[in-house]
């Protein structure tokens, strides 16, 4: 893994409805419309074990099951190298589930896949890793949520394009970084739309200059930054060595980090 990730119900009737669908109110968007001030995170439909990595291919629906390490998986500590609890094919789409906790590497796809409704509630190692070595992969988050991630809440390892929209991050190092030292680098394509990031956090992305990547930010709400710490697009002078990247700048360009000012709304 790179160098980089950390960081409740309202209307009773319309909460629930808005729960199965991953969204609080205020993350249903339309136009440039913000997302609240707090996601409405799910209640889970009873839990399940899990001691080896289920293989998922196809479309998953876990109807808001939640699902923890046991044994090899239950861990749950940040060593490198740890096997998530789902790993999907290229292909594959997961769909209403929550990961608790021990999470050890959460969830691995291995090539284009769509996670649709998936909240982590305390993040191992990572929540998700992205693999796969052809720059058509595409890479889908829609709706979910992410607690609790010391390092990297999104690790993007491989090529293509990875679009993340309603979703809601809080207490975590790197929302999504773009991998510093992998032994193999590609050009990365990051966007994120309609994202909630409530503090404490590092920074929404980190991507490598050197290799083309860039990162599109748009209808963020950072959440309780009022010094505004939470950095919004860092770069980096990525590697294949192993070796810790350095950074090379931070803030918005016509190149890496797009976005402008209004695009981020603190709250």
């Amino acid at each position: 893994m790179t160098s980089a990730a950390r960081p409740r119900a309202r209307t009773r009737a319309l909460t629930g409805a808005l729960a199965t669908l991953g969204l609080s109110v205020g993350m249903i968007m339309t136009g440039s419309a913000a997302p609240a001030s707090a996601a409405t995170w799910p209640t889970p439909n009873g839990s399940e074990g899990v001691s080896a990595t289920i293989p998922i291919s196809g479309t998953k629906d876990y109807g808001m099951k939640r699902l923890y390490g046991t044994g090899d998986l239950g861990s749950g500590g940040q060593e490198e190298d740890q096997g998530p609890i789902l790993e999907l094919a290229a292909g594959a789409v997961l769909k209403n589930v929550i990961i608790g906790a021990p999470a050890a590497d959460g969830i691995h796809c291995k090539g284009s896949c769509t996670l649709q409704n998936v909240w982590w509630e305390d993040v191992g190692e990572d929540a998700a890793t992205f693999r796969g070595s052809s720059s058509s992969n595409v890479y889908t988050v829609s709706g979910g949520g992410a607690k609790e991630a010391t390092d990297k809440v999104f690790q993007f390892n491989g090529a293509g394009t990875l679009n993340i929209s309603n979703f809601a991050a809080k207490n975590f190092g790197t929302f999504v970084r773009s991998c510093g030292n992998c032994s193999t680098q590609y050009k990365r394509t990051i966007n994120l739309n309609t994202i909630e990031a409530t503090w404490k956090g590092g920074k929404l992305v980190g991507i490598n200059t050197n290799y083309g990547d860039s990162a599109t930010l748009r209808g963020i709400t950072i959440v309780g930054d009022s010094s505004k710490k939470i950095v919004p697009c860092q770069k980096y002078i990525g590697n294949n060595t192993g070796a810790e990247p350095p950074t090379n700048g931070s803030g918005p360009d016509s190149t890496y980090c797009k976005y402008s000012a209004s695009d981020i709304r603190y709250s």
